[in-house]
């Protein structure tokens, strides 16, 4: 397991993280070169089919200016348990400085999920994002697509 940046990181500044508690698990990258860190759960956590539940992490981050953090389920706990999250991606804004905590839902009809206190339920990938200024315009000209709307570039 690592946390250090690879080769594309290195202009990019480091992530603070601070524990909330003292049993938090700090993120970290299974295998050099993920783009995900893992976020743990700081408490036990049971979802009955159908359920979602704010899962705390224990931990605070400050995410570098002119980047966002993404939370994004975990592939894995996706395939084998339907564990996905309500609010996918979750986005931590750079300001944001209050506790990490992600909304699970357990889309199984049939099993409960459980997940014991440090175990992996999510992942954060931090990425630039653009902050365009908004301009009010009365015309946003022409395109290909227009204004087709859902499904409209497919069949």
């Amino acid at each position: 397991m690592s946390g250090a940046p690879g080769p594309a990181c290195d202009a990019v500044p480091p992530l603070a993280v601070r524990r909330l508690r003292s049993d938090a698990v700090l993120p970290v990258r299974q295998h050099p070169g993920d783009a995900g860190l893992d976020l743990c759960c700081a408490e036990p956590v049971t979802l009955a089919p159908g359920e979602r539940a704010m899962v705390p992490t224990g931990l605070a981050v400050a995410i570098p200016e002119g980047f966002a953090g993404i939370v994004a389920p975990r592939s894995g706990l996706a395939a084998r348990h339907g564990l996905t999250l309500v609010n996918t991606p979750g986005v931590v804004d750079a300001g944001y400085r209050g506790e990490l905590k992600v909304l699970l839902l357990n889309t199984d009809r049939t099993a409960t999920f459980e997940a014991a206190a440090g175990e992996r339920i999510a992942q954060l990938l931090v990425m630039p994002v653009a902050l365009p200024a908004v301009v009010e315009v009365d015309d946003l000209g022409d395109s290909a697509r227009g204004a087709g709307g859902f499904g409209s570039t497919g069949r």
